[in-house]
């Protein structure tokens, strides 16, 4: 949540800034602001709303400067307006960009204000900006004084720092909040992720928890940590620049939708051998320590939290594995049994989600009562090099390539595509006649994905049926009741409507009361062995007057009638089908919330990665 970018260079770094702003737009649209430092003077713009209206101040008054740091912002502290926005100044001198949360702002606040210190804004950044202000009166270091309030500031943070007093230096830092320096020739950046920086560079050091850098002429890329000097290998970015363009799609939803079958194909490449997984694809180890787990934990948020709920009918099922998914937010507020050889599994598609983040250290943490005894720790994400990833004893890269739409899309499916992989890892499957079909299933997963797009059609026309809606209803049974949880979520997420999804067998417990000619009801209805029960469900709408819109495998009998439309979805293998049948649901949101006029990628309130608690 919010953007970071910052450039130290040998030319105006303006239209850097800007275009590093409009590429991390996804992760923060409530304000926007840039300042630069030349000839020992900061100048700086903001504006309310998204990069656009700073764009257009821009346009009107440019700012020259070789060194600069920029800023997009999703609200904590503080309502949406200019004055909040970022960059936050002190003393004339300072100037400073933040994502996270200052947990103990207000004593600090206090204790500038007795000193005299006048405040602009709202927010709890601009408290660090006084402090630093105040330390480097004293060092005349920026290094050291940032270094200094670091240690007197609790909650997360990535910063980035300039002063009008040490003109050719930038300083940041990190806790509990991504940032990447970005290596040039002749010039270095920072960033909060590495879609800001592609159009300059394809090289970053991804810091590590606690580090600081200081960005110089003299020095290069200086990286500290615990105060002293250290060394971070430098990674080359994969994915090409085009990652972070539309292409020929109206929206970035709708270009990751398209992509799910490459990006698939792309998670499955080098991790299928004959009829079984390569389960050296986790890591170092990862097979023998497999045939050691008893139980699994997933922990997880959001979309990501649906993918483990799939996850848990197969463990269960395929592998004979006890398995419990938790929301990561809730996870740590309580007191956990962990029964012995228990993996500990983590899923998110940024690798920097602080609710994860924080569970997995919480998981591994000792405390009074000692260690959780987790047998080892496994995260499956979508970025290299992330917190996540380096925590773990072990990982799996999804390859799903940047998500921009703040509503996932692709994370979600390759998300699955990993879950399929570890179970089919853990012991129960290795080598019988289930394994080797469901390995040939997953080779073919991508041409059944290309089918599932041809329908796009149907479900745009289908959508009009909701565009003057205010409520929706999702059904569906066994692994489909996940993928109902985030249709409903999708299209709450995109098209403002209210959207609930509940097991099909739990209508009669209360949500039937909500059917009427008003609530449509969409239902999941794969060829499996609850299909005769969620039929029975379906009646029991239909019998109520209820609309009902039915995804169904193209060999149910289903027939159309007044209130039933059906459309038929590209027969799948009954343990597969939750991943099929995520691409209709996905569709019909995008389709339903352009109808509706809504901001598709850039949903109000929502921000793509959370890395605030």
């Amino acid at each position: 949540m919010c953007g970071i970018v910052a450039a130290l260079a040998a030319r105006n770094v303006q239209g850097i800034l800007l275009e590093g702003l409009k590429r991390l737009e996804y992760r923060g649209y409530d304000s926007a602001g840039m300042a630069v430092l030349e000839n020992g003077v900061l100048e700086r713009q903001r504006a309310n709303g998204k990069v656009a209206a700073l764009e257009e101040k821009l346009d009107q008054h440019a700012l020259e400067g070789s060194i600069g740091i920029a800023h997009t912002r999703w609200a904590t502290h503080g309502k949406p307006s200019e004055v909040n926005a970022h960059p936050h100044l002190a003393g004339g001198r300072v100037a400073i960009v933040h994502n996270g949360i200052i947990e103990n702002f207000e004593p600090l606040k206090r204790e500038l204000e007795a000193d005299g210190v006048v405040f602009e804004s709202e927010t709890d950044t601009e408290v660090v900006a006084h402090l630093i202000d105040r330390a480097f009166a004293a060092s005349h270091d920026l290094l050291a004084a940032v270094q200094s309030v670091l240690a007197r500031i609790d909650g997360a943070y990535a910063l980035a720092v300039m002063h009008a007093d040490a003109p050719r230096e930038i300083v940041g830092a990190r806790k509990g909040s991504p940032l990447v320096v970005g290596a040039g020739i002749g010039e270095n950046f920072l960033a909060s992720d590495t879609l800001a920086l592609l159009q300059v560079t394809d090289r970053f050091v991804y810091l590590q928890e606690g580090d600081v850098v200081r960005l110089s002429d003299a020095q290069g890329i200086e990286i500290f940590a615990g105060g002293e000097p250290a060394e971070r290998e430098v990674h080359t970015f994969e994915h090409g620049d085009g990652a972070a363009s539309r292409g020929e799609y109206r929206h970035f939803m709708l270009k990751e939708i398209h992509e799910q079958p490459s990006v698939i194909a792309a998670t499955l490449a080098g991790r299928l051998s004959g009829s079984h997984v390569l389960e050296s694809s986790f890591g170092v180890g990862a097979r023998a320590l497999f045939e050691r787990v008893r139980q699994v934990h997933i922990i997880a948020c959001g979309t990501s939290y649906h993918a483990g709920m799939v996850a848990r009918y197969w463990l269960e099922k395929l592998a004979g594995i006890p398995t419990t998914v938790e929301v990561a937010s809730e996870y740590r507020y309580r007191e956990v049994v962990v029964p012995e050889d228990t993996l500990f599994v983590t899923l998110s598609q940024s690798g920097e989600t602080a609710d994860t983040l924080a569970a997995l250290r919480y998981a591994t943490s000792r405390e009074a009562n000692g260690a959780r005894g987790y047998l080892a720790t496994l995260a499956i994400c979508n970025v290299p090099g992330s917190s996540l990833t380096r925590e773990s004893d072990l990982s799996l890269m999804t390859q799903a390539g940047p998500e921009i739409g703040v509503a996932s899309t692709k994370a979600f499916t390759t998300q699955l595509v990993a879950l399929m992989l570890l179970t089919l890892s853990l012991r129960g499957t290795r080598g019988d006649e289930r394994e080797t079909a469901l390995v040939q299933a997953l080779r073919g997963l991508p041409a059944l994905l290309e089918q599932a797009l041809e329908m796009d059609g149907p479900i745009a026309e289908l959508s009009e049926a909701f565009a003057e809606k205010h409520h929706a209803l999702f059904l569906g049974r066994g692994t489909q009741f996940p993928i109902a949880l985030e249709g409903a979520l999708k299209l709450k997420e995109i098209s403002y409507i209210h959207a609930e999804a509940y097991p099909a067998g739990e209508l009669k417990h209360g949500p039937l009361a909500l059917v009427d000619a008003d609530m449509p009801v969409i239902a999941v209805a794969p060829n499996d062995e609850l299909l005769e029960k969620l039929k029975s469900n379906l009646q029991e709408v239909r019998a109520r007057g209820g609309e009902l819109f039915v995804f169904a495998d193209e060999s149910v009998a289903l027939t159309a009638a007044d209130n039933l439309r059906v459309l038929h979805v590209p027969a799948v293998d009954e343990y597969l089908a939750p991943i099929v049948y995520t691409l209709p649901l996905q569709l019909l949101s995008y389709h339903v919330a352009v109808l509706k006029g809504t901001d598709v990628d850039q949903p109000r309130n929502l921000a793509k990665s959370v890395t605030v608690e």
